[in-house]
């Protein structure tokens, strides 16, 4: 069973990208894979509903937070996007059934100050259970210095960087229509989907 949550508590970081590609990566891989959207703008359930009818299926996860397992059904593969500002009540709750949260961030400076208090909680909590976090930066030149200070602020981690995504408008354009990165024709997207065989590696394990 992998049940993956996708939360930084700060809003634009991209954690609908994320869910919804690995989402998306699932169903490339043949999983029977649901998506779930606690967030009240609801873009992951809005992509879903965009989905075209000959994309690999993703069902939708309509997510009971006092019963989590039961509203998950039989489905072994799921994504849960969470809204910016989720507060530690509802992640605590999150936290008690998901294997895996991964936290997207942007080389900035202010994404990185904002998403500190976030990591130091996931922290507190991974004392007492046994929690896989990874790291995903989101847009990232490696060319540029905020690449670089990223790197170096996620080193201090004992977290996971699992990999970072390039600033494409792929991303953009492939949302619009419900698709995935994996729903393209491989050769389209190849540097993409280098990037995200590591993440596909540590989804797996």
């Amino acid at each position: 069973m992998t049940i993956c949550m996708v939360a930084n508590p700060k809003g634009g970081v991209g954690k609908s990208t994320i869910s919804t590609n690995i989402a998306g990566y699932f169903a490339w891989q043949g999983k029977k894979v649901a998506l779930g959207d606690l967030d009240p703008q609801q873009s992951s359930k809005l992509w879903l509903s965009l989905r075209p009818p000959g994309a690999s299926p993703i069902v939708g996860w309509d997510y009971d937070e006092e019963a989590p397992k039961e509203s998950l059904g039989g489905f072994k593969h799921a994504v849960l996007d969470t809204p910016a500002g989720f507060d530690e009540k509802r992640l605590k709750k999150a936290l008690k059934f998901v294997d895996k949260v991964i936290i997207p961030i942007q080389p900035s400076v202010f994404d990185i100050f904002a998403t500190q208090h976030f990591i130091n909680l996931l922290l507190e909590m991974k004392q007492s259970k046994s929690l896989d976090v990874g790291i995903i930066g989101m847009r990232v030149d490696e060319r540029t210095i905020s690449a670089a200070k990223l790197a170096e602020f996620l080193a201090t981690l004992p977290f996971t960087h699992i990999g970072n995504l390039r600033n494409t408008q792929y991303y953009v354009h492939l949302v619009a229509h419900g698709m995935s990165i994996f729903d393209m024709t491989p050769s389209k997207v190849a540097k993409d989907l280098e990037q995200w065989e590591a993440i596909g590696d540590w989804l797996k394990t």
